[in-house]
């Protein structure tokens, strides 16, 4: 904590911008936001601490437990829950923050360090990433119990245009590769409903509005819904266990990635 007074750190704010010419914040009908030049310092400044980090850790690392906070973004925690068992019965001391997010809110996360680790929908997200498969699973469709009239095991894909669908969000990799598929086979979805996150369209899917879609690892126990299997090679899913490269020293990400 910085142990300063809210007008003390107004007064430090204006002395910074005046000092360097620069606007730090917008400020406009009582909304305070930070300018681009102001994202650009915060996260220098994030890194800048960091360096503080890994110097701790190089000096600490011989004689100290690892201890500290690991904060992980995921599309599902599903592929990470082993993994994050066997971390905390090692590293007792490290506390952990899951949040989710689809694979662009995730590489976003990482890029500004928001988050030390993450898992994407993407073989390869980008050479700033160092990466590490967790496998390939296919896509499948999901629908209510009592969605269909007749219990339906497999459906070819072009099938599925047949039904009402419900998609994911933008930047969801399973809705990109439907897209890209329907694309190749000359089809076009128009789904009835678009759902931010797995578990909004799971939720939906289960109330028996359409057929949604997740990879066959993330289908779940839920007794309400069934599995659908599609007639596509081509339809799957690659999930991968990232962190930003320039991060890698850092004890914290070293420790989760040996695991």
């Amino acid at each position: 904590m910085l142990s300063l007074t809210q007008p003390a750190v107004s007064e430090q704010v204006r002395k910074l911008e005046s000092d360097h010419d620069v606007l730090l914040f917008n400020r406009e009908r009582k909304q305070i936001t930070l300018t681009p030049i102001a994202e650009q310092l915060l996260l220098r400044t994030k890194q800048l601490f960091e360096i503080e980090e890994k110097i701790d850790d190089m000096l600490t690392e011989s004689r100290a437990a690892l201890q500290g906070h690991l904060r992980i973004m995921v599309d599902s925690a599903f592929h990470l829950s082993d993994r994050l068992v066997k971390f905390r019965n090692k590293h007792p001391n490290v506390s952990i923050t899951v949040q989710t997010g689809n694979s662009e809110q995730v590489l976003e996360s990482l890029r500004s360090y928001d988050v030390e680790i993450g898992v994407v929908g993407i073989r390869n997200p980008g050479t700033d990433m160092q990466t590490q498969s967790l496998g390939n699973t296919p896509i499948v469709a999901v629908a209510a119990k009592s969605f269909l009239n007749t219990r339906v095991d497999r459906l070819d894909f072009s099938e599925l245009q047949n039904y009402p669908l419900v998609f994911r969000e933008e930047g969801s990799k399973t809705r990109q590769k439907l897209e890209d598929e329907a694309l190749l086979a000359g089809i076009t979805f128009e789904p009835v409903v678009i759902a931010d996150g797995r578990e909004t369209m799971l939720e939906l899917v289960a109330s028996g509005i359409g057929v949604g879609f997740v990879s066959e690892a993330e289908f779940g126990s839920d007794p309400r819904l069934i599995r659908i299997e599609i007639n596509s090679s081509s339809l799957s899913m690659s999930e991968t266990l990232v962190h930003l490269k320039q991060r890698g020293d850092l004890r914290v990400i070293r420790s989760f990635m040996s695991i």
